[in-house]
């Protein structure tokens, strides 16, 4: 699969455009694990966007380095200024996540809010080849949107999920349409849940997951 979409187009108002959508609830979303990773050495971060979230993980572990993975030459410029403070324990690679690899030793992979960009045979392939490079105990940490259970709430929660791709497709050619299922996904990679938490009747979600 090549990635098509481009997100220079909304990189430098993606911050404002979350607080108009959800006001802070995906930031809280992302940053809800915190806590859990203070022992991570290393991490490879997909599509973390303008580097919010990776700043808090830089700053909570000084001793971390992280390799940071976009497209959009335009979210890593703005993630790098984000991160400056972490120096030489930051690098970034404008390439597809279907062609990155984990730099050895890598203990933590981050994806928040980036699996549903991909489609379900996509999801299965990135991380069936990320589990192989890594060892035992790794951490995979993964937000997103889901359809809560709810009947009442289901309707409503397909209708803005709908509206959230169509938006994207206009804005950045995203041709994916609806949700993979990324908990299959990680599961047959080798990958058990060890928490969840959700937001909004379960409409965001974050988890952690950890290699067997």
């Amino acid at each position: 699969m090549t990635q098509s979409h481009n997100f220079d187009r909304v990189a430098r108002v993606y911050r404002w455009a979350e607080y108009i959508s959800l006001g802070p609830l995906l930031e809280r979303t992302r940053e809800h694990h915190l806590p859990h990773l203070t022992a991570c050495n290393r991490a490879l971060v997909l599509g973390d966007g303008d580097g919010r979230f990776l700043a808090r993980l830089l700053r909570q572990n000084p001793a971390l380095h992280a390799l940071a993975i976009d497209t959009s030459a335009t979210m890593l410029q703005l993630l790098s200024k984000r991160c400056a403070f972490a120096g030489r324990r930051l690098k970034t690679a404008q390439i597809s996540a279907h062609v990155a690899d984990a730099p050895p030793g890598t203990d933590l992979i981050v994806t928040h809010f980036f699996l549903d960009c991909l489609a379900q045979q996509e999801v299965d392939a990135l991380t069936q080849r990320i589990s192989a490079q890594l060892q035992p105990g790794a951490l995979w940490l993964v937000s997103d949107f889901a359809i809560p259970d709810s009947p009442l709430l289901r309707p409503m929660a397909r209708l803005y999920i709908r509206a959230l791709y169509l938006a994207f497709r206009l804005l950045t050619g995203l041709s994916q349409t609806h949700l993979p299922d990324p908990q299959s996904s990680l599961a047959q990679a080798g990958f058990v849940r060890i928490e969840r938490h959700q937001k909004v009747h379960g409409l965001l979600y974050t988890e952690l997951w950890q290699r067997k």
